[in-house]
């Protein structure tokens, strides 16, 4: 537990040191607002933070022991008086908040004290949002909300305005690929993994994780049908693309692998190879790079940024992509 501990010291020292001078002073905050990127460390730092709020055996009078009662059923996930509230399909709807007040109503099964973690809390719903916001302005004695959002500016003002802001930097992307070689990745795989999150656990999940194997040659495959014809490319999206992307999160990480292409693209015409993603597939990427116009390319990597911009709000993710690909094709770009 002191290395999970040193572990977000060493990614997040701000955040860190913030969280370790409150639990010393007894100056917890009762609701936490956790903002920042993905894979920077917010989820197993509200757990850490849990279990130094009911650790008995606190080392050095902060971090938790890891060994109580306490400390491991909240690793497991199965503390009575440890909550955690994720989107109901796409959102946090005001039922979910409502069960939520309802068990705090209730004592303690084995303290006095409640925790509760609500992940991706900018995507409650306005009823749940002002659920919440009746539930953070009467807090309940000895117990804390952490509230995790990796886009703060969508979070409500007064809810804001209730909760201590710590923000989550990203890691130094070099750091994350020393990281992750040191860990046996391949060079390739370790530049390309830092792009997509700023965790190394994170990352070498994804790294054995088929369906990412899969996904990596399928986004080059359909460069590869984009760059050759427009029925090629609208053909590999019914037979390929749509079977294998099926949720929200898998197409966000296909679309960025999909911008790191185009931006490797560029890379090779400003002679900075240095920085290539996909070194493997230098050959389609120097033939690009004859090909293509600078002009071009940055309305490409325009285009696939409006498409992860519009994915979250769009009902039919089928469309947004036949109409991404048509315009990559077309050169142009939709703002």
């Amino acid at each position: 537990m002191t290395q999970k501990w040193t572990h977000l010291q060493t990614k997040q020292p701000t955040a860190e040191k913030m969280l370790r001078q409150a639990i010393i002073r007894d100056r917890l905050a009762h609701a936490y607002l956790f903002e920042g990127t993905k894979g920077t460390g917010k989820l197993e730092a509200s757990r850490l933070l849990a279990q130094s709020f009911f650790c008995h055996q606190l080392i050095d009078d902060y971090m938790p022991c890891g060994e109580c009662h306490h400390c491991k059923r909240i690793e497991s996930g199965n503390h009575p008086d440890v909550h955690l509230i994720e989107p109901d399909g796409q959102s946090i709807k005001k039922g979910q908040i409502q069960a939520l007040q309802e068990e705090f109503s209730k004592s303690g099964m084995e303290s006095s004290k409640k925790f509760y973690t609500i992940v991706h809390a900018d995507r409650m719903t306005t009823n749940a949002a002002n659920s919440l916001l009746k539930f953070l302005e009467e807090p309940h004695q000895q117990t804390i909300a952490i509230l995790i959002t990796e886009q703060v500016q969508k979070m409500l003002s007064t809810i804001l305005s209730r909760c201590q802001i710590i923000s989550f930097r990203p890691l130094s992307t070099n750091l994350l690929i020393q990281q992750l070689v040191e860990s046996g990745v391949p060079q390739d795989m370790a530049t390309l993994l830092s792009q997509l999150t700023q965790n190394v656990d994170e990352a070498l999940l994804l790294l054995n994780d088929e369906w990412f194997a899969q996904a990596r040659k399928k986004v080059l495959k359909l460069y590869e049908a984009i760059q050759k014809s427009e029925g090629e490319a609208l053909l590999w999206l019914q037979q390929e693309w749509y079977k294998h992307f099926q949720d929200r999160d898998q197409i966000h990480i296909g679309l960025d692998m999909f911008l790191f292409i185009y931006r490797d693209v560029l890379s090779i015409q400003m002679d900075k190879r240095e920085r290539l993603t996909f070194p493997g597939f230098l050959k389609e990427l120097e033939q690009s790079a004859l090909h293509l116009s600078q002009k071009t390319i940055l309305l490409s990597i325009e285009t696939i940024l409006h498409t992860k911009r519009m994915l979250d709000a769009h009902t039919n993710n089928q469309l947004l992509m036949e109409q991404m690909v048509l315009n990559l094709q077309e050169g142009s770009s939709v703002v």
